[in-house]
């Protein structure tokens, strides 16, 4: 099983005189487990309809390994998809549920479990087949889901919020398994979420989205650490945006003014004067009154056990900080000084 390239060419879907997603050109590489990452109604889950054929292209063309597939219905793609309610059949066992799709397209009864008993091996469920999805826990049920899907031997296996119904502990060990077995059997992957933590967790690539179109694209740690716009950066994890000033630009760099403090920072093209900053909170250091930085007062601290979150008034607004100061504590009221990590300031558009 190896993944197959997808490729949108000015794609866009209308209903009627609403844009659920505007033309955008985007192309999913072979092999690699890409995210549609956004806040509801910006577009996500209807691309990913789009890719799957559960909905029609209002516009653009679409491609599926190399074959134009814009007007082939969902069962000529070569696509699966894993829902997120799973789906699963209540009154047929694991390996009918599994087996349900191969014998609907005129395999074979007996090799049809064949095939479902090596899958259901491969998410981990072997010997599972002869039980009824009500007697698996959620993550079996979506183990299941899985292999349901890998059975028919997709080009691109898709999940929609695949993980939104198990507890946060057992969605941590889901997605790494998703995304170890992705990457086991080299499976082009498009996964769907607004969780940013499991976007970052699992991905080669993100597709940021924001109002029906595209607002950046890139790997974790390039959005992460190098968003090009306030929403970009506020959605991919906690960031505090504040306002200062550029005076001056050389070299591909930009020296940045906040307060007391003067920063040189990667240049993205912003004119001298006044300038969005978003600061991480994990790049905020918290030191004693009196010392060089910005005047600062605690207005909360939190006990988080691994870390401290703070919360800070300072005359750029209020800022929020992690600190890893788990024996000593700062107290509200506090008066303290606060300088930056430049690996997490950045320099942004509007």
């Amino acid at each position: 099983m190896s993944g197959a390239e997808v490729r949108l060419q000015g794609v866009g879907k209308r209903y009627g005189q609403v844009r659920a997603v505007k033309p955008l050109d985007l192309v999913i590489e072979g092999g690699t487990l890409v995210t549609l990452l956004g806040p509801s109604g910006c577009g996500k889950t209807t691309l990913l309809r789009l890719i799957a054929g559960l909905e029609q292209a209002s516009e653009g063309a679409l491609s599926i390994g190399g074959r134009d597939v814009t007007l082939l219905s969902a069962g000529e793609r070569n696509v699966s998809m894993v829902f997120q309610s799973y789906a699963l059949f209540p009154h047929m066992s694991v390996l009918e549920n599994v087996s349900y799709g191969l014998v609907s397209s005129g395999l074979g009864r007996r090799e049809a479990a064949a095939r479902a008993e090596t899958t259901l091996e491969t998410v981990g469920l072997g010997g599972y087949g002869a039980r009824l999805p009500s007697e698996m826990s959620g993550g079996q049920q979506q183990r299941v889901a899985v292999a349901r899907a890998l059975v028919l031997e997709p080009q691109v296996l898709l999940f929609d919020e695949p993980l939104s119904n198990l507890d946060a502990r057992l969605r941590r060990s889901m997605r790494e398994e998703i995304r170890a077995l992705q990457q086991r059997l080299g499976l082009t992957v498009v996964y769907v979420t607004h969780d940013q933590a499991e976007a970052l967790a699992v991905s080669d690539r993100i597709v940021v989205m924001q109002n029906a179109a595209i607002a950046q694209v890139g790997t974790p740690a390039e959005l992460y650490t190098r968003p090009h716009s306030v929403f970009v950066a506020t959605f991919m994890g906690e960031a505090n945006h504040v306002q200062g000033s550029i005076e001056a630009r050389s070299d591909g760099i930009a020296e940045v003014v906040l307060d007391a403090l003067r920063l040189r920072l990667p240049d993205p093209g912003l004119a001298p004067g006044p300038a969005d900053i978003v600061i991480r909170p994990e790049a905020i250091r918290i030191g004693n009154a009196g010392q060089p930085g910005i005047a600062a007062t605690i207005t909360r601290a939190t006990y988080m056990g691994s870390h401290t979150e703070y919360h800070l008034a300072t005359v750029l607004g209020d800022l929020f900080a992690l600190a890893p100061d788990r024996l000593r504590r700062r107290a509200p009221a506090d008066a303290v000084s606060v300088t930056l990590d430049q690996d997490g300031v950045v320099l942004v558009r509007p």
